[in-house]
């Protein structure tokens, strides 16, 4: 029989679950296709993907800093002052006899931890001030925005220089005012991008079902702008580096015999002139790798976030 009631038997009626079975078991392995082809194209470009293992590389190295330093190095030798590089020392050592690669290895630690304050505490402190700006608006949007301006104005290294100043040298007072300077940053991302998801529709939505500011701000507002806060705190965490690494070049930030990228430049100025210059060329070069490598990454996530191509 060929009509259509051939194919309602008992073989077709059994066959049937297999077919419509396949969709269901074929949906994993197209999801993993699909999140391994996002995994493959995540780092972008070759010098994308370099910057972002660098930066795995630095965190990690930060992270197992005491047991990656060969030696002390807060510990000098006088009868090793200047010595060039060696099996004992790989970068030789600076004018205190301390080790440089060691000092180096140790220094990325309080290198990061300096920027990382900044970061966490601009972002905390401008995405509270952008998000309230932006709900309130009227008259607190238009005050908040101008204090911002006035904020803006002044360099976050002068603002960290002044607290050295008012408070003693460290990286406490230091950190403190750069987060600030480094504050209306964010607040003003985060206000522009509130501004405009607090004229979408699902926001109203919200507001009619009876939910909070603070519910639809936080829980629902945020969570969308997270993503271009994110690439630019990327950014930030360069240029906050670098002001850091400036404030230890000159003396203010953090003091011997704690090791510090812009300390040990500043240490190894006297050995660049004695013609032993790895104990300053060592830390700059870190500096700029770090400094280089959040920008790339975080220019490179804006972009994707954005939709554009890198």
């Amino acid at each position: 029989m060929t009509g259509p009631t051939a194919h309602t038997g008992p073989a077709a009626q059994a066959a049937q679950p297999a077919h419509t079975a396949q969709p269901a078991t074929a949906a994993p392995a197209a999801k993993r296709r699909r999140a391994l082809t996002r995994l493959r194209t995540l780092g972008g470009s070759p010098l994308q993907r370099t910057c972002l293992l660098l930066l795995v590389l630095f965190v990690l190295v930060a992270l197992l800093a005491p047991w990656l330093a060969p030696q002390d190095p807060t510990f000098g030798r006088l009868g090793d002052t200047l010595l060039g590089p060696s099996a004992d020392h790989w970068l030789g050592t600076d004018q205190g006899g301390h080790d440089t690669f060691s000092a180096l290895i140790s220094g990325t630690r309080t290198s990061l931890a300096g920027p990382l304050a900044v970061v966490l505490f601009s972002t905390l402190l401008g995405t509270a001030v952008g998000l309230f700006t932006a709900w309130r608006g009227g008259w607190i949007d238009t005050v908040t925005v101008r204090v911002l301006d006035v904020v803006f104005a002044f360099p976050a290294l002068l603002l960290a220089i002044l607290a050295v100043a008012l408070f003693g040298k460290g990286m406490t007072a230091p950190v403190l005012a750069m987060a600030i300077a480094y504050m209306p940053y964010t607040a003003r991302l985060v206000r522009g991008l509130a501004v405009q998801e607090k004229a979408r529709p699902y926001i109203a939505a919200y507001q009619v079902q009876g939910h909070s500011a603070l519910f639809v701000t936080v829980r629902r507002m945020l969570p969308n702008i997270a993503p271009t806060l994110l690439a630019q705190s990327t950014v930030n965490f360069g240029y906050a580096l670098l002001d850091l690494a400036a404030l230890s070049f000159l003396g203010l930030g953090v003091q011997p015999p704690t090791p510090d990228w812009g300390a040990m430049i500043n240490q190894g100025q006297a050995a660049v002139l004695q013609g032993q210059p790895l104990s300053a060329i060592a830390p700059a070069v870190a500096v700029v790798l770090v400094v280089v490598a959040f920008n790339v990454v975080g220019e490179n996530l804006g972009d994707r976030l954005a939709g554009r191509d890198s």
